[in-house]
């Protein structure tokens, strides 16, 4: 018997997962279990939503103690005779990847964002080369990890009468935590926006920035970024690059101030619905994958912009 395991501690990306896990089991017959770890809520939702849940519960084991919860997972897989583990490929859960393979001697792939099935195999759909490409690459050992980016397939929605499972593990953490603290930077989580305004350098003053967060603000959104604005000029903080070196995003609409649009960025924007750019290069590789180009100054565009949406 084989089956597929689902294991996230943001729910919401759960769900996603478990989508992903349904393509794959409709190919191929096998079963689906999640895990929730410390998290009641998790598991009471998720079975709602027609999964088995193996639910852990152990005050030892310290989510942010990937080397455990890794442990946890391949004692779960062990219960339910599963060949296959989703993760989200978010930061905790890349790490999280890395750790579980090693320990379960299995293959890995992340930043998977698109999965098909044929002749038995997960064909998984990965940016490679930078994100100058896209490849379609499968696991060729048995035990396979797979950690999918976020948004890749929507939340289940599906209704359906789930068990939930009391599960043990036996786990020697690896961590202690002696203090926690709150982050300096917001939290905004640029991935799940709908529509964003993505600052380049091309906004060549931190006083144009109160109208950029005006105008986001009106319209519902957020404001994100291109690395150098975070990283050279610290006008923002990491968890707002947009990118490669950041977040892949999916909004509805992205309006694009200011980029030049190298592939390290543009991987993190180009599945956006509708992309407008606004720059003053007209020969900026930005413009030609939008949908809408305007070539002017932004210093002159961006109060107009506000004049027409506040």
């Amino acid at each position: 018997m084989a089956g597929i395991i689902i294991y996230s501690d943001t729910t919401t990306l759960t769900l996603e997962l478990l989508t992903a896990a349904r393509t794959i089991a409709e190919a191929t017959g096998l079963t689906i279990t999640a895990v929730s770890i410390n998290n009641p809520d998790q598991a009471a939702e998720l079975s709602t939503r027609g999964a088995d849940v193996y639910a852990i519960d152990s005050t030892g084991l310290i989510l942010a103690d990937t080397a455990a919860v890794a442990s946890a997972l391949e004692q779960a897989a062990g219960q339910s005779e599963a060949n296959i583990i989703l993760l989200a490929s978010n930061r905790r859960g890349k790490e999280l990847a890395g750790r579980l393979a090693q320990v379960w001697d299995a293959g890995c792939l992340s930043d998977v964002k698109a999965i098909t099935c044929k002749k038995g195999m997960v064909l998984c759909e990965r940016n490679v080369l930078g994100g100058a490409a896209v490849a379609t690459q499968h696991i060729t050992v048995d035990k396979q990890v797979i950690a999918i980016s976020p948004r890749s397939f929507p939340v289940s929605t599906d209704q359906g009468e789930g068990k939930v499972i009391e599960f043990e593990v036996d786990i020697k953490p690896s961590l202690r935590i002696v203090e926690t603290r709150k982050k300096a930077e917001d939290n905004v989580k640029i991935e799940e926006a709908e529509i964003l305004l993505v600052v380049g350098q091309g906004i060549e003053n931190i006083e144009n920035l109160p109208v950029v967060n005006e105008i986001a603000k009106a319209l519902g959104g957020e404001v994100a970024c291109s690395k150098p604005v975070a990283s050279d000029k610290k006008w923002f903080g990491e968890e707002r690059i947009v990118g490669l070196s950041g977040k892949i995003c999916k909004p509805q609409l992205a309006i694009i101030l200011g980029v030049s649009g190298q592939v390290q960025f543009t991987v993190g924007i180009r599945d956006s619905h509708t992309i407008v750019s606004i720059n003053n290069d007209e020969k900026a590789f930005m413009n030609q994958m939008a949908d809408y180009v305007l070539i002017a100054d932004l210093k002159e565009a961006v109060p107009e912009l506000k004049k027409k949406i506040i």
